[in-house]
């Protein structure tokens, strides 16, 4: 009788491909206890974290196959969650909300010390 081989604890993760000034991920389902590197069970998607002359980050997902493996009590980690988050499938992660509210700090302190120096100048 051949021997059935059962992966416990999967998880959904980002494994790097590119080089040191390129990242590029693939959305991977793969064993909890494997390195990044390791082999995976199947590549659900992309994400691309470098800007494109637009300004936008691509990401590209089989939202199918993620719900087969969410079935499966696969594991999603955090930097996946966010980018579900982002895309709709799972609810917006908290550090999405935090993330936001510092980049709007940053942008009204930038505006406001912009002002403080046109005045000055004047």
């Amino acid at each position: 009788m051949p021997r059935i081989k059962y992966i416990s604890h999967l998880k959904i993760r980002l494994k790097l491909y590119g080089c040191t000034n390129r990242p590029f991920y693939h959305i991977v389902v793969m064993p909890h206890k494997k390195p990044r590197q390791g082999k995976e069970l199947e590549q659900l998607g992309t994400y691309d974290p470098m800007p494109n002359m637009f300004n936008e980050k691509l990401v590209s997902v089989n939202f199918e196959r993620i719900q087969y493996w969410l079935g499966k009590k696969a594991e999603i980690s955090r930097p996946v969650e966010h980018l579900l988050g982002l895309c709709g499938f799972l609810p917006i992660h908290p550090t999405s909300y935090l993330e936001a509210t510092r980049n709007r700090k940053k942008m009204a302190e930038a505006e406001q010390n912009k002002e403080e120096k046109a005045e000055s100048g004047s």
